[in-house]
């Protein structure tokens, strides 16, 4: 899966996605630094892991992971071709979910393309320019449907639905400001619209105003405020910050989190939020060998979970051995909460949950 870190330029995103990262993407002061997406695997905090880990005295811990994208700036008329244009759209056609970094601090040293800071006014010019690109996406999809209608009547619902999306994107709104239902998404789901996508915006805040969230900043007050018409989640991080915190070890970055007065670091909450953006949940398996989270998209069976694993766990499912990750902690071990009676025999049809501890039984 696949989030890719979108923004004007110079507000922030390749300091951001280094810190992120630790991948090194080039980052100046000037537009257009980042031109091929830089990409980077990171691992999704989950302190879950450590306490399994420790229990079984693992040999090895493997976190969940997922995939960032660094998606050059886009400017005023990227649809139309402007900068460096429908090139970045394509590139954020190919993502899952959108991190929108958006500038909420002054610093004249820093060139802002606009001239000024305004982070309503940042976040409109790069959704407009979605809209414009999804705009352009309808009218084609629209054009090929009226010509399928002809032989086959069925394309008439997705006609109607293209035509009640096209009305909104033209007075303004995205796709998921239309709050569409799953069948709907459906219907329209392999013509990828941008302004679909979900999103989490970024709150790139300075240096000095991370400590308490940033209860003062008032850019950052507009844009929560922008936010909740799409339902959409705010993240203040200080990206300077946290390329800081990303050059630590584990010990000197704890104790600086906690000298700012933070439980976590902006970066681990927004990977934490995107992973979670992206309806993505965790299950645990837990031995002498290793520890390991495993990714899968909430309301996934059991053998689809198994699966994950290797094709023979789904194809050979016979049972899954489960035990909440709390239980199993609060137990002490598995065999005392085999003697609880905590550990559950499921089948087929059950549904896993994030936190879930499993054993899978399979014979192929």
């Amino acid at each position: 899966m696949k989030l890719g870190i979108v923004g004007l330029p110079n507000v922030g995103k390749s300091t951001l996605f280094n810190a992120i990262t630790k991948a090194g993407a080039e980052a100046q002061n000037y537009p257009f630094c980042t031109i091929e997406p830089n990409v980077g695997i990171v691992t999704v905090p989950d302190e879950r892991l450590n306490v399994l880990s420790r229990m079984y005295d693992s040999k090895k811990v493997i976190p969940a992971i997922i995939e960032f994208v660094d998606i050059a700036g886009l400017v005023k008329g990227a649809s139309r071709g402007e900068g460096l244009g429908n090139k970045f759209l394509s590139h954020i056609r190919e993502v899952d979910a959108i991190v929108h970094v958006v500038r909420c601090f002054s610093d004249g040293n820093i060139v802002h393309v606009e001239g000024s800071v305004d982070p309503i006014r940042d976040v409109e010019i790069i959704n407009m320019e979605l809209i414009f690109a999804d705009l352009d996406t309808i009218d084609r999809r629209v054009e090929r449907a009226t010509k399928q209608l002809k032989g086959d009547k069925k394309y008439q619902a997705e006609i109607d639905l293209l035509k009640r999306l096209k009305e909104a994107l033209e007075n303004g709104a995205t796709a998921k400001e239309l709050d569409l239902t799953d069948e709907e998404k459906e219907l329209i789901g392999d013509i990828n619209l941008l302004t679909l996508k979900p999103v989490i915006y970024a709150a790139n805040l300075p240096e000095d105003q991370i400590r308490n969230g940033g209860e003062e900043n008032e850019y950052l007050k507009l844009l929560i405020e922008f936010a909740k018409k799409e339902q959409s989640l705010v993240i203040p991080v200080s990206a300077q910050i946290e390329a800081e915190i990303s050059e630590l070890d584990e010990e000197e970055k704890a104790m600086f989190i906690e000298e700012l007065g933070m439980e976590q670091s902006g970066l681990d909450r927004l990977i934490k939020a995107s992973y979670n953006l992206l309806g993505l949940i965790s299950y645990l398996t837990a031995g002498v060998q290793e520890t390991r989270a495993w990714t899968i998209t909430n309301g996934t069976k059991a053998p689809g979970a198994a699966g994950k694993i290797h094709t023979d766990f789904e194809k050979g499912f016979i049972r899954a051995e489960i035990i909440g990750y709390q239980e199993l902690v609060e137990s002490g071990s598995m065999a005392a909460a085999k003697e609880k009676g905590l550990v559950r025999s499921e089948g087929k049809e059950y549904v896993v949950k994030d936190g879930d501890v499993i054993l899978f039984r399979f014979n192929v």
